[in-house]
């Protein structure tokens, strides 16, 4: 598991008349602060990667579909430098993924339907303090692979 990153299994309550999916609540271990939450519409066969915080914290959840999450490693002084962790999500598979600051990350869908990621950030989004990189670019060793 990548130094620094936290996943923690979520309440679901479900009846006769469908669930609620608990996603961040601000008792939570790991809530920090409300920046701003939005959602990420993930076409099939389509990477949303890779791209990088430089202030931002990321808590993601999947809201509908099926979610592969992909992080690296990259941060100079980490004990987990260079590791790659991938983490699958959903509503049967319901965690909140807390990502600290320089974490490349990238998600898919895991089969060939649209899904929803939602974050729910400790700052509000600012262009200038995002990167980004495609997502076949060599300086991350990893390979999206799609279902067909």
């Amino acid at each position: 598991m990548i130094e620094g990153v936290k996943i923690l299994k979520k309440q679901i309550i479900s009846d006769e008349r469908g669930k609620i999916l608990h996603m961040l609540r601000n008792d939570d271990e790991n809530f920090s602060k409300f920046g701003e939450i939005y959602f990420s519409i993930v076409y099939p066969k389509i990477a949303k990667a890779w791209h990088i915080h430089q202030k931002m914290t990321l808590n993601y959840v999947a809201v509908y579909g099926e979610i592969k999450l992909v992080l690296f490693d990259d941060r100079t002084n980490s004990k987990t430098k260079g590791e790659i962790q991938e983490i699958f999500l959903s509503n049967n598979n319901h965690y909140l993924v807390t990502i600290p600051p320089f974490i490349w990350n990238g998600f898919c869908s895991t089969n060939n339907e649209l899904a929803v990621l939602a974050n729910c950030s400790d700052i509000p989004h600012d262009k200038e303090e995002i990167k980004r990189i495609p997502f076949n670019d060599r300086r991350i060793p990893y390979s999206w692979k799609f279902k067909d």
